[in-house]
C-alpha cells in the first residue's frame, strides 16, 4: 500500500499534465473568445459572437493570436489538474472510511474540498491568462506573462497574483460541488456489472463532458465576475470594480442580468471536452503506464 501511494501521486501529476496539455491545446481558442466576450461592456460590442471573435482575432493577430496566453495554461495546468483530481480522490477516501457508500452530500463535500485546494494554482494562472488574452484585442501594448508577473510582484507583492481570489473560490467551489458528484453518478451507469465495475473509456469521456458542461453553465455568472475583476484597467472610461459585490451590482445596474451569461456557450464548449479528456486520461491510467504501473486496459473496456 505504501508503494502504491508513493507511485500514485507522480502518476496523478502525469495524468493531470497530459490531460491538461491535450485539452488546452484543443480548446484554447474558444477560451480566448469566452474571455473577450465576457469583457465586453454595453456600448462596446466589438464581437457579435464566438465565431465573429475568432475570425476577427485571426485576421488581426494571425492564427497564433488565438493561443495568446496559452503558455501560462500549459505551464500551470499540470499541477492545477493534478491537485483538483487528487484532492477529490483524497476527500472521497477520507469521507468513506466508515466503509459505507458515499452519500450525495459527502460527494459534494469532497468536491468542495477539491475546489478550495485548486485555487492555489488556478488564481494566478487565470490572472495571467486573462490579461494576456484580453490585452491584444483592445490594442494594448503586447506584454508577456513574465513581464506581468514581475510588475505585479514589484508593485503589489504575491497578493497581486491572487487578485480575484474570492471570485475564483466563488466559481470553483460550486463547480466542483456540481461536477464531481454528477460525474461519479454518470460514470457509474457505464459499469459492465456490479461484479465487473470497469467502465469503457468512451463512457468516461462522455460522463466528463456532460458533467463538465452542466457545471460550467451553472457557475457561468461567477466566471463573468472573476474575469472582470482580474482584467487589466484599460482606460479612464473603463469600468473598475472594488470587489465581488461591487462588480455584481455594477453589472446588474449597467448591463442587466443577461450580462452574467456572456460567454456561457464558449465556456461550456471549453469545459466539456477539457474534463472529458481529463477523465479518460485519468481512468485509462497514462501516468501509471509510464511509471510501469498496471494500467487500465483501454482495449478490453
Amino acid at each position: 500500500m505504501a508503494q502504491q501511494q508513493q507511485i500514485s501521486l507522480p502518476a496523478k501529476l502525469i495524468n493531470g499534465g497530459v490531460a491538461g496539455m491535450v485539452g488546452v491545446t484543443c480548446v484554447f481558442p474558444i477560451d480566448l473568445a469566452k474571455t473577450r466576450l465576457q469583457n465586453q461592456r454595453s456600448g462596446q460590442q466589438l464581437y457579435k459572437n464566438m465565431m465573429d471573435c475568432l475570425i476577427k482575432t485571426v485576421r488581426s493577430e494571425g492564427y497564433f493570436g488565438m493561443y495568446r496566453g496559452a503558455a501560462v495554461n500549459l505551464t500551470l495546468v499540470t499541477p492545477e489538474k493534478a491537485i483538483k483530481l487528487a484532492a477529490n480522490d483524497f476527500f472521497r477516501h477520507q469521507l468513506s472510511k466508515d466503509g459505507g457508500r458515499l452519500t450525495v452530500f459527502k460527494e459534494m463535500l469532497a468536491g468542495c474540498g477539491a475546489g478550495m485546494c485548486q485555487v492555489i494554482i488556478t488564481t494566478p494562472m487565470e490572472m495571467l491568462k486573462i490579461q494576456l488574452q484580453d490585452c491584444t484585442s483592445l490594442s494594448v501594448t503586447r506584454v508577456s506573462a513574465t513581464q506581468i508577473t514581475r510588475e505585479l510582484l514589484r508593485t503589489k507583492g504575491v497578493t497581486g497574483l491572487y487578485k480575484g481570489l474570492g471570485a475564483t473560490l466563488m466559481r470553483d467551489i460550486p463547480f466542483s460541488v456540481v461536477y464531481f458528484p454528477l460525474f461519479a453518478h454518470l460514470h457509474q451507469f457505464g459499469q459492465h456489472s456490479p461484479e465487473n465495475p470497469t467502465v469503457p473509456f468512451y463512457w468516461s469521456f462522455m460522463s466528463g463532458c456532460l458533467a463538465g458542461c452542466t457545471a460550467a453553465v451553472a457557475v457561468s455568472p461567477c466566471d463573468v465576475v472573476k474575469t472582470r475583476l482580474q482584467s487589466l484597467k484599460k482606460g479612464a472610461n473603463e469600468e473598475t470594480y472594488n470587489g465581488v459585490v461591487d462588480c455584481i451590482s455594477k453589472i446588474l445596474r449597467k448591463e442587466g442580468p443577461g450580462a452574467f451569461l456572456k460567454g456561457a456557450t464558449c465556456r461550456a464548449l471549453v469545459i466539456a471536452p477539457l474534463f472529458g479528456i481529463a477523465q479518460v486520461v485519468y481512468f485509462v491510467g497514462v501516468g501509471e503506464f509510464l511509471l510501469g504501473y498496471t494500467p487500465y486496459n483501454i482495449y478490453s473496456a
